[in-house]
Parts: structure tokens; sequence; C-alpha cells
């Protein structure tokens, strides 16, 4: 339960630490010029930005909400994902390439899991659904209807 927690937790600063990474590893492996501009105008933004949606679509599942901690499967997800995001950001030379399809893949997966369980959430019960429905026909038996009726008004 403990590593659940600390991911709920590490989600909001990971918004701002693996955007930094991705800078931070093109100045110590002065990756070039270019590398540099591709930094600066695609990979921080997109990974701030699609950090951000995939924190508060796991932070709007109520049972998320409710223990602050988040399902083994977020945590699978997010581990992968920001490793390769974490491996990408090392420059390493032709491994680059390789690495940067992947993570792509990695985030559209963790996205795709988070919106799944955020519906599978929202969707009502089974249970929700039989009692809240109108009747059709003639009452359910066992199931007592009273009604308010105004007389002499």
């Amino acid at each position: 339960m403990w590593l659940r927690r600390t991911f709920f937790h590490w989600l909001p600063v990971s918004a701002v630490v693996l955007p930094l990474w991705l800078l931070i590893g093109w100045i110590v492996t002065d990756a070039g010029g270019w590398a540099l501009l591709w930094v600066l105008v695609i990979a921080i933004p997109s990974v701030l930005i699609g950090q951000l949606v995939l924190t508060f679509l796991v932070r709007a599942r109520g049972t998320v909400r409710h223990s602050r901690s988040v399902s083994w499967w977020d945590v699978a997800g997010f581990t992968v994902w920001h490793l390769l995001t974490i491996a990408v950001g090392a420059f390493v030379e032709g491994w680059f390439w390789a690495f940067l399809p992947l993570a792509i893949v990695g985030f559209l997966a963790v996205f795709w899991s988070s919106l799944r369980q955020l519906l599978q959430e929202a969707r009502p019960s089974e249970v929700l659904r039989r009692y809240t429905a109108p009747a059709r026909g003639s009452q359910a038996p066992g199931v007592v209807v009273i009604e308010e009726r105004r007389t002499g008004e």
C-alpha cells in the first residue's frame, strides 16, 4: 500500500521533474543544438501537459481520492512510462530513437488505462440501476410504493 500511496504523491511532482530531467539530460550529454530545439519545443511541453492530464485522470477517480493511493495498473504503467522518459532524456546515442517511440506508446497505454479505469468507476452499478430504474408495468415483488396525494385544498 505504501508504494501506491507514494505514486499518488509522486504524480504531480513528476509533472515538473520529468520535463526538467529532459533539459538536464541535454545539458549533461551535450546533445547538440537541434536536440535542444526538440527538447524545448516538443519534449518538455509534451511531457508536462501529458503528465498533468494523466494526473488529473487518475485523481478524478473516487477510489483514488478516497484511499489516496493509485491502482496497481497505474503503478505499472507510470513506472514503465517514466523509465522510458528518463531513458529518452539520457540521449544515449543509438538508443534515443528506440526509446522515443516506446515512450510515446507508453504514454498512450497509460492514458488509455487511466481513462478506462475512470469510466469503469463512473458507470453506475447493477444494484443502483435496478433500484433507480422506472418500473415497467407492475412493481417488482416485495416493493412497496407510497404515493402522496393532496386532498381538500
